[in-house]
């Protein structure tokens, strides 16, 4: 097997496999702002990743066939313009690397950890603000605009911004909403902010990520995305008549 050979096998396994992870790629959808841009820098990354992956194993198996009876293998000799040349790639890939990361999460959908990098991403009268409790264990959901407490489930509206403060009443706590690309750590005391817009209506598990005592494995609860129709029918269902907040449970 000569080195052209070689190569064009190489770049025909690319092929087929950039054929074959394309469609995958495709198929997948996001669910809200948050998870989309998370899931194009992990597709950036994949088309990177592969073709170096795809390289490297085949230089690789390339080299163990040529020199398979080789018992009495040389030192590799010096190559300057090789050293260069991987080295200035290597750095050019790195590069890629860090600034497409840092364009993700450097988004306040992504790391909207403080009210001040969420102050600017939306219209403040148009998102939706939820006050998010964890304690030992479960979660509290209030809604200071609509004056609604409840125990029972994160109920949201979809294509519409929502900010998330997340707090703890006790101990620490995290909450994760894998499905929506959420996760963010509830201290007691200290307030962490999660921004994001459901794009697909639907219920999805939320859980606590941070192991927190013996009753960890049962603080689950739902994130229920409604229409807006629905969301504004859930208020109307659950806001009190009078002055105070409700509690639905």
């Amino acid at each position: 097997m000569n080195a052209k050979r070689a190569g064009l096998m190489a770049l025909s396994s690319l092929v087929l496999l950039a054929l074959a992870a394309d469609p995958v790629l495709a198929q997948s959808t996001a669910d809200s702002t948050t998870e989309q841009a998370i899931w194009e820098l992990n597709n950036q990354l994949l088309y990177v990743a592969v073709p170096i992956t795809i390289l490297v194993e085949g230089i690789l198996v390339y080299t163990v066939w040529k020199f398979r009876n080789n018992e009495d293998p040389l030192p590799t000799q010096e190559n300057r313009r090789l050293e260069i040349t991987w080295t200035v790639a290597t750095a050019v890939i790195l590069l890629f690397v860090g600034v497409a990361s840092y364009q993700v999460l450097a988004q306040p959908y992504v790391s909207a950890g403080t009210p001040d990098l969420t102050s600017d991403a939306t219209d403040e009268e148009e998102r939706l603000e939820v006050q998010v409790t964890a304690q030992r264990y479960g979660w509290i959901y209030e809604y200071p605009e609509q004056n609604i407490t409840t125990t029972d489930a994160l109920v949201l509206p979809v294509d519409r911004d929502v900010r998330l403060n997340v707090t703890s009443r006790d101990w620490l706590h995290a909450l994760h909403v894998p499905g929506l690309g959420l996760k963010q750590d509830a201290f007691p005391g200290q307030s962490n902010y999660l921004l994001t817009q459901p794009t697909e209506t639907g219920e999805y598990q939320l859980y606590c990520a941070e192991y927190c005592g013996v009753g960890h494995s049962q603080m689950l609860s739902t994130v229920d995305v409604r229409s807006q129709s629905g969301f504004e029918s859930w208020v109307a269902e659950n806001q009190p008549a009078g002055s105070g907040n409700s509690t639905s449970n």
